[in-house]
């Protein structure tokens, strides 16, 4: 069930195919109501595509005022757990859906599976094959040679429910033998040539502990789930196209309550980016990332560390649309959508990464005002603040160059840049350290050109943000960039390529941040515009007296520009 409502400023569903065959389904009087389902294995944190999924099967459940259930495959019990269970959950609700009381586990369904497969065996349509892995892949054939036989495929009924029951007691080791289907093993569809149906694997579940030593695979486990939940469209990616007709074909010969729709669509997949939960397990565990939160991780969790908001990621997954063929989303276009939701609802802040210390020579010593500084020009709503302005202040070290390059506006000796909200300063003096390094800026104000005031209209080529030293907080800043250092990081035959196209500078830790004092006290998960630096998320790393903040996404927006050009050229 959708239970959580959608914000109001949600964008309008987008024409597409599924959305079609939904449509027609319920006018031609074929489906009465709308049940899909969202079916993840609980053997890893859900990532970028998954969100598309999920935005996909309750979005047009709630679309089409029907329900979407929440099923965990849960057949392989050596590579699940209930941590994975309970972060699936949490990243489901948080991205703003709820599936009410239809919560399920394909081990609900273990002993119902279990007399379904003893149905197949006794109408002569499944047997137990005693080859062993490899001799099973080196007799389905290849693309253009039909499969052969297996020496078991002819044993009788009776044997096979014998040997399929004494699987069931524990009697043999894993890989001993296996439960196939008795399809046809010389059909052009590779995935109909006897497919294995049942593996023996003596391992403990996370919910049915030790009470099965045979656990069902999942083209016979999915269309089953779907069929005895009365689902009406099994919505996949397209990487199961091929495997519709075993759907439909173990549907088909079982007395099933319903016969569910298998519907494809493309997956995401996204630049600069890994997709597979194997390859995303491998980086967590070789301790290549801090964890399967990691702010760099293309997780849910790492999105939501990082500060990415859920309308963000709705947004996102509605304008990319679904489509019946693959392609590669550009990740500017993700950080596009984030860029768009943080700008009109993120506070605006000061904040010095790198800073560098001045002193207004002729403001008055020991003197503080308050200077009015607007939270969001977005949301008039947002009101304002009042900043601490005072003869010592900090600046970013980027903004001076003792030597300025060409169409370099910002500070230099005896250049007038604007401090934000404040007053025009003009660098009269340098200070330097026994290395020769810049440590201190030495500057004059001038008191009638204040924000606000009548001579605040002198212009001058730059406007820089500042903080009040007495006033600062210190913090540590995290400044992510893309974890991999080429567009398609998966391209590599080798498994292993993809590590070594991990990007170096994809994370950068900045101490001695100094922030304005607006930001004393702020919880983990707070999220602003550091004026001029891009948005950033208060990290759960934070504490009393060490804030830590993660650059959720930079202020420039390439995609936009590239939007832009596009509509400019047609």
């Amino acid at each position: 069930m959708y239970d959580a409502p959608m914000a109001n400023d949600a964008p309008p569903p987008v024409a597409n195919f599924i959305r079609t065959i939904i449509t027609e389904d319920l006018r031609a009087g074929k489906r009465t109501r709308v049940v899909t389902r969202f079916p993840p294995e609980p053997n890893g944190y859900l990532h970028i595509g998954h969100a598309k999924s999920i935005c996909l099967n309750f979005g047009l459940a709630r679309e089409f005022g029907g329900v979407c259930h929440l099923r965990f495959d849960d057949t392989n019990p050596t590579t699940e757990d209930v941590e994975y269970v309970d972060s699936i959950q949490t990243d489901v609700r948080w991205l703003g859906f709820d599936w009410g009381a239809n919560l399920f586990y394909a081990s609900d369904y273990f002993e119902r599976l279990y007399e379904y497969a003893m149905q197949l065996i006794k109408d002569g349509k499944a047997y137990v094959d005693s080859l062993s892995a490899d001799e099973i892949r080196a007799h389905r054939g290849t693309l253009t040679e039909p499969g052969r036989d297996s020496p078991y495929r002819s044993r009788s009924v009776e044997e096979s429910l014998d040997l399929f029951t004494r699987m069931r007691a524990g009697e043999f080791a894993d890989g001993t033998h296996v439960l196939r289907a008795k399809i046809d093993m010389a059909s052009p569809n590779l995935t109909l040539r006897d497919p294995t149906l049942y593996r023996i694997r003596h391992a403990s579940h996370h919910r049915t502990g030790d009470r099965w030593c045979i656990y069902p695979l999942y083209d016979f486990t999915h269309c089953l789930s779907d069929a005895t939940e009365g689902i009406t469209h099994s919505i996949c990616t397209l990487e199961f196209e091929n495997n519709r007709p075993l759907y439909d074909w173990v549907l088909d010969q079982l007395p099933v309550p319903c016969h569910p729709q298998q519907i494809e669509f493309a997956r995401l997949n996204l630049t600069y980016t890994v997709m597979s939960k194997r390859k995303l397990l491998k980086l967590v565990e070789g301790g290549y990332v801090t964890g399967w939160d990691d702010p760099r991780m293309p997780t849910i969790s790492g999105m939501r560390r990082r500060g990415y908001t859920p309308e963000a990621l709705r947004d996102f997954c509605e304008k990319i649309g679904v489509a019946k063929r693959d392609s590669t989303v550009d990740v500017a276009m993700l950080e596009h959508s984030i860029r768009e939701d943080l700008n009109a609802r993120a506070p605006r802040v000061m904040a010095v990464l790198r800073p560098l210390r001045v002193v207004l020579e002729n403001y008055p010593d020991g003197q503080v005002e308050e200077i009015e500084a607007v939270n969001n020009p977005e949301d008039a709503a947002a009101g304002t603040r009042m900043l601490p302005f005072s003869r010592v202040l900090y600046v970013e070290r980027d903004d001076f160059r003792e030597e300025p390059p060409p169409k370099f506006f910002r500070l230099a000796p005896g250049r007038e840049v604007r401090l934000r909200y404040a007053y025009i300063i003009k660098c009269v003096g340098v200070v330097k350290d026994a290395s020769g390094e810049v440590v201190e800026l030495r500057c004059t104000y001038d008191a009638e050109t204040r924000s606000g005031s009548p001579a605040s209209t002198r212009k001058v080529k730059a406007t820089l943000h500042w903080v009040s030293a007495p006033h600062a907080i210190d913090a540590e800043v995290r400044l992510y960039d893309r974890l991999f250092t080429v567009e398609d990081p998966e391209a590599g035959k080798d498994g292993a390529d993809y590590l070594a196209l991990l990007n170096p500078g994809a994370l950068e830790r900045v101490t001695g941040t100094k922030l304005e004092p607006s930001l004393a006290g702020v919880a983990p998960g707070a999220r602003y515009q550091f004026e001029r630096q891009g948005y950033f998320c208060v990290d759960p790393d934070s504490r009393a007296g060490a804030l830590v903040f993660n650059r959720t996404v930079s202020l420039r927006d390439t995609w936009a520009k590239i939007e832009q050009a596009g509509a400019g050229r047609r």
